[in-house]
């Protein structure tokens, strides 16, 4: 349709947005993760850009009056999502397993990991107390870490960071998002450990070597 035919018709425009606006609402629901901007440029590649973003403040607005959903930014990406106070009310429809819940060892060693990160295996063990090989091993079948880089020590120990699976599990835009560690603690239903507290990223840390990065993809 050409651009006189939407000068002389505001309707036309008007349906264009809406059905614009009803395929990204789509997309976003749809999608099993965050979809980011880029995909959602690419699924609408005859769109222009800036009427995809549009779309998209426009079904902010709308759902930012919608009693049960809200449509929120998540590790880089859109996500709908139920409303915060109604949790519970899904927990009691989904009956999560407890073998898909993390232990309070695992959430501790998690927490070490978010607000420290990169930190070694030996570091997250001072600051808990206790060894944590096991856990760390099932953060990282979880995706919720990474192998980022080595300490720059003998030894060479590698330095684990959180993943975008983190972000997305815990409903966060970026690590900028995290809420204080007691809050965190609280909401997750455990003790924080008592050595843990926000520090600035180090700049101690060594690239992996290229084979071992590729080996962690």
């Amino acid at each position: 349709m050409s651009n006189d035919v939407f000068e002389n018709d505001p309707r036309a425009v008007a349906t264009v947005a809406a059905e614009v606006k009803a395929v990204v609402e789509a997309l976003i629901f749809a999608s099993p993760e965050p979809i980011t901007p880029k995909m959602l440029f690419r699924l609408l590649a005859e769109e222009p850009k800036e009427d995809v973003l549009a779309a998209v403040e426009a079904l902010k607005a709308d759902y930012e009056n919608r009693p049960g959903l809200q449509l929120v930014e998540v590790a880089g990406g859109y996500q709908i999502v139920t409303r915060p106070d109604l949790h519970e009310w899904v927990r009691r429809l989904f009956h999560e397993r407890s073998a898909q819940k993390l232990t309070v060892q695992a959430l501790e060693s998690l927490a070490v990991i978010a607000y420290r990160q990169p930190v070694t295996a030996l570091e997250i063990g001072e600051i808990r107390g206790v060894n944590t090989a096991g856990v760390l091993s099932t953060l990282l079948e979880r995706h919720l870490i990474k192998i980022v880089g080595r300490k720059n020590v003998v030894g060479r120990p590698f330095l684990y960071a959180t993943t975008r699976e983190f972000l997305i599990r815990f409903g966060l835009k970026d690590l900028n998002d995290l809420p204080k560690i007691e809050d965190m603690a609280d909401a997750l239903g455990f003790d924080p450990p008592a050595g843990l507290t926000e520090t600035a990223p180090r700049e101690d840390m060594l690239p992996l070597e290229e084979d071992e990065s590729e080996s962690e993809k």
